[in-house]
């Protein structure tokens, strides 16, 4: 198997690289040149109806209808990620010159200075949600992390301090923007101005703050960080789990926002050196494994339909076993993951994992963010620490 995801990996970064970089993208619908003609449409009930046709749709109508391949600032987070773990493993220096011109570019990515007045990132399109309309470059919470998060790895190697800089003042972003108080939770805010909770945003979130506030020595904000924690501490089920978030339609439990939550959770308590956290990590981990990864290794969608496979939870899995477990026992799950991943979803001819599986019906379509960075991240983050 090792042979297989070293071969799959390098073909990933290399179809990559041919595109520099950019690619579709399961959201994007909204960058249709159709509304530069009517831009009115994009909210309200039509936008919605056509992000989810293209996102739903087995037959790519992106170049029909003029939705360009891009970049994505949290897509290019993750190559970086994958491109330094493959850097630490091999000391090949093509990697650390890849990873440098990716962060270069981001730093030119950042939403509105003037606006935000901290570093943060968003999407390259617009995003029409049933909760909320998030037009194109306003910032969030997870791809701002992200972005963070690779550029303080990067920092740690090259000690270039633009990335460092721009790394501390996400938390700050965070902090000062997305800090929210309401319906009796306190918790860090997806998107600015936005009051739905979510579990994995607040927790990610959280853990960047810990973070920082450890390596800038900063008490308010590691006071900060672990309250909003124990908000989802507070609210994780009995058998371990989390619901999406606090909307009517957020009562779901799925992979690799479950993967997120542990992950983040494990950040938090490392960086804060804490043992608070460790209960409500273990028993998330028995009930990841036992409820979101099937016997033969498949890792389900929800924790209670294994469809849509889909290789974000493959990804997430194995970043969650590799990173938050790392036991022996749990490597040799997350191979077993792998495995499985590459049976069910993987297309040899194009050298790329499919979207979705789902029961009677597949989505061959090659998205850049959503699918391919994930495994190129997951993989190299596997094939170092195995």
């Amino acid at each position: 198997m090792k042979n297989d995801i070293v071969a799959i990996s390098s073909a990933i970064l290399t179809d990559t690289i041919k595109n520099d970089f950019a690619g579709q993208d399961p959201f994007d619908g909204l960058n249709s040149g159709l509304f530069s003609v009517f831009p009115t449409l994009k909210k309200g009930l039509f936008g919605l109806a056509w992000i989810q046709f293209h996102k739903r749709s087995i037959v790519n109508f992106r170049g029909l209808l003029g939705i360009p391949k891009k970049r994505n600032p949290k897509g290019i987070a993750l190559f970086i990620l994958g491109l330094l773990e493959e850097y630490k493993h091999k000391a090949d220096k093509t990697h650390l010159t890849q990873a440098m011109a990716l962060a270069d570019w981001l730093l030119k990515q950042k939403s509105e200075p003037s606006k935000w007045q901290h570093a943060c990132w968003g999407y390259h399109f617009d995003w029409n949600a049933r909760a909320f309309f998030v037009p194109k470059g306003k910032p969030n919470v997870i791809t701002s992390i992200y972005v963070a998060q690779a550029l303080y790895a990067l920092y740690e190697i090259t000690l270039d301090e633009r990335h460092k800089q721009a790394a501390f003042d996400v938390a700050h972003f965070i902090v000062n923007t997305l800090y929210t108080e309401f319906d009796g939770r306190k918790f860090f805010a997806y998107i600015p101005g936005e009051t739905t909770f979510v579990h994995n945003a607040s927790l990610w979130g959280a853990a960047w703050v810990a973070k920082v506030a450890t390596l800038t020595n900063n008490d308010a904000y590691r006071e900060l960080a672990t309250k909003v924690a124990r908000q989802s501490i507070k609210e994780q089920a009995a058998d371990g789990s989390w619901v999406y978030g606090s909307r009517h339609h957020h009562q779901f439990i799925d992979g690799f926002h479950t993967g997120y939550n542990l992950e983040a959770l494990d950040l938090l308590r490392k960086s804060l050196m804490t043992n608070e956290f460790d209960q409500a990590i273990d028993l998330g981990l028995a009930y990841y494994r036992r409820e979101l990864i099937e016997e033969d290794g498949t890792a389900k969608y929800y924790n209670n339909n294994r469809y849509p496979l889909d290789m974000h939870c493959v990804s997430q899995a194995v970043l969650t076993l590799m990173k938050v477990s790392g036991t022996d026992s749990d490597k040799q799950l997350a191979a077993k993951v792998i495995n499985r991943a590459i049976e069910t979803l993987y297309i040899p001819k194009k050298q790329h994992f499919m979207y979705q599986k789902h029961k009677n019906i597949s989505n061959n379509i090659n998205y850049i963010r959503w699918t391919q960075a994930w495994v190129y991240y997951s993989f190299a983050v596997y094939n170092r620490q195995k």
